[in-house]
C-alpha cells in the first residue's frame, strides 16, 4: 500500500468542494476521478461527526454541481456522486490516518506476519513508510508492532457493530 495523493482533477474538484462541504456543516473525505467502462465517475465523499444523511449528500451535491458546471474544470463528460465516506472506510491519504489516530483500525496485508493475515489494532502512530499498531493483550498493556507500508493490502477504519445491537 503506498498512501495515495489527489490527482490534479481531483484536487481542483477538492478545492472548490471544500468551502460548500465547510458550510454545510460536513468535511470532503475524499475525491475521486474514475472510469467504470466507458463512463467517467467523479465521486466526492464526505463525513460529519454525527453521520452522514442522504439530505447531508443533497447539500453538497446540488451547490458542487452549479459550480462544477459554471467552472467547467473537467472537459470530459462525467457522473457527479457525493455520498458517505462508510463507517468502515479505506484509509488511503495521510489525512484519513492522521484523522484515524488513536481509533481501531482493519489491516489486511500481503502475506502473513507472525501467522496472521487480517488484524485489528489500535493506530498510534504512522509515517511514509509504516505504520505503528498497539495491539491489546491480557495484562492490559499494548503490544505495539510497526507494519511497513509496502506489506498492507487495505487499511480500514474498524466499527463494532455489535455496539448497535
Amino acid at each position: 500500500m503506498k498512501m495515495k495523493k489527489f490527482g490534479a482533477t481531483e484536487q481542483i474538484v477538492f478545492d472548490l468542494a471544500k468551502p460548500i462541504a465547510d458550510e454545510c456543516g460536513s468535511e470532503i473525505w475524499d475525491v475521486r476521478f474514475e472510469k467504470e467502462g466507458a463512463s467517467w465517475y467523479l465521486r466526492v465523499f464526505i463525513d460529519r461527526e454525527e453521520g452522514v444523511t442522504i439530505d447531508d449528500c443533497e447539500a453538497v451535491s446540488r451547490p458542487l454541481s452549479d459550480l462544477l458546471d459554471e467552472k467547467d474544470p473537467i472537459s470530459q463528460g462525467y457522473f457527479l456522486e457525493v455520498g458517505s465516506a462508510g463507517l468502515e472506510r479505506e484509509l488511503i491519504r495521510e489525512s484519513h490516518f492522521k484523522a484515524s489516530l488513536g481509533k481501531l483500525v482493519t489491516v489486511k496485508l500481503f502475506k502473513a506476519l507472525d501467522g496472521v493475515k487480517d488484524f485489528t489494532a489500535k493506530l498510534s502512530g504512522f509515517d511514509k513508510e509504516s505504520l505503528q499498531l498497539a495491539f491489546p493483550v491480557e495484562t492490559d498493556e499494548a503490544a505495539a508492532k510497526t507494519v511497513l507500508l509496502s506489506d498492507i493490502a487495505t487499511v480500514r477504519l474498524y466499527e463494532d457493530f455489535d455496539e448497535y445491537l
